[in-house]
């Protein structure tokens, strides 16, 4: 029998490695980006470990919804809720280095265009 797949975020999420906890139910957990890109920088990370977004299954709609709706939730609650950005790197040439599906929230007091591309 195979081990299951581990990640960084796994072992956060198992409380192996220290992060500030803002959100966690069944399902995810959010923690502050440890290298933020934005004055917000929040990062929405599935309990279930899916490699990446191109990866999930038909059955991990409800999960995909469900991290939305916790993005859109910590935007609300971080008093973001009017202008911010959902970002999921898929693939190492996009910008993945953990490949552990996640979202990140980034909000900043505005952005420009050259912030398009942000992570």
């Amino acid at each position: 029998m195979s081990e299951p797949y581990q990640t960084l975020f796994t072992r956060i999420i198992n409380r192996e490695l220290p992060a500030d906890f803002i959100y966690e139910d069944e399902y995810c957990v959010v923690i502050n980006d440890i290298a933020p890109q934005a004055n917000v920088h929040l990062l929405v990370i599935p309990r279930k470990p899916v490699k990446r977004l191109v990866d999930a299954k038909r059955s991990d709609t409800k999960l995909l919804g469900h991290l939305l709706w916790v993005a859109g939730e910590m935007a609300r609650r971080s008093g973001v809720g009017d202008a911010f950005r959902v970002v999921i790197n898929n693939g190492a040439d996009a910008g993945q280095t953990v490949f552990h599906l996640h979202l990140h929230l980034l909000a900043s007091e505005k952005f420009n265009e050259s912030d398009i591309a942000a992570p």
